[in-house]
């Protein structure tokens, strides 16, 4: 029983440490927008950040995903449980990033409103809705991934299902960066694009397909004849395919 219980000990840091981290990118977020009045992003001149203000800020980003990367390393001790700790530990700061944001600016005032997700390597746009959605999904596949660990019971990810989940994650990008891609084929400036629409459909094949692992982990988790609620779970976190246990 020590395995499960020194992992959830872990997974409760992770979600702490992502919390605090939320925080502090909400708040970083919500000065910066104040600098350049753009607490609402969605306007004309969305990214009025010229000189050395854009570089540090793309540069901030990077460190952002640094130290996300960086407690996953610390948290697990082989690289499934690394990759699936990082992948809880993006999913709680994205998620709370909003919450918070909205505490401290009142924005965003739904999950229908558009928002920069990401400036690298070309400005991602999308409704809130949207990035939560994978947020939640990271949450969920990266926890199942982290118990499966510990329960000794992880099984080797499909080619298939791990294909899949490449695939989806490559059409997600794609759509959140199909309007900056487009600026530059057209070589206009990416920081003045506003979009207009948001590709749902291709969106949810997207979030469909990374979506499968975790599915399958789920499905394989529910009781039925011959099979306990602890038999061997597949876990899915995108680039993970390999059945190392602790």
């Amino acid at each position: 029983m020590r395995g499960p219980v020194r992992e959830r000990t872990r997974w409760l840091v992770v979600v702490v440490f992502a919390m605090a981290m939320a925080w502090l990118e909400a708040a970083t977020v919500y000065d910066l927008r104040v600098l350049v009045d753009r607490v609402e992003p969605y306007q004309t001149n969305p990214l009025p950040m010229p000189g050395v203000l854009g570089r540090v800020e793309l540069v901030r980003e990077a460190a952002t995903l640094v130290m996300l990367c960086a407690v996953g390393i610390l948290a697990g001790r082989t690289g499934l449980a690394r990759a699936s700790y990082a992948a809880v530990a993006f999913g709680v700061w994205d998620v709370f990033y909003y919450v918070f944001l909205r505490a401290i600016s009142g924005w965003p005032r739904s999950l229908f409103d558009w928002d920069i997700l990401f400036l690298l390597p070309l400005p991602w746009w999308g409704p809130v809705l949207a990035p939560v959605l994978i947020a939640a999904l990271m949450i969920v596949g990266g926890t199942l991934a982290v118990h499966s660990v510990a329960e000794r019971r992880a099984t080797r990810l499909t080619p298939v299902l791990s294909g899949l989940q490449w695939l989806g994650a490559a059409l997600a990008l794609y759509v959140f960066m199909a309007d900056a891609l487009g600026a530059v084929r057209d070589g206009r400036d990416v920081r003045t694009v506003l979009p207009q629409t948001f590709d749902w459909p291709m969106f949810s094949i997207a979030f469909a397909l990374m979506a499968a692992p975790v599915g399958r982990s789920l499905w394989r988790l529910r009781p039925g004849p011959g099979l306990r609620p602890a038999d061997d779970v597949a876990v899915g976190v995108v680039g993970c395919d390999r059945p190392e246990l602790l």
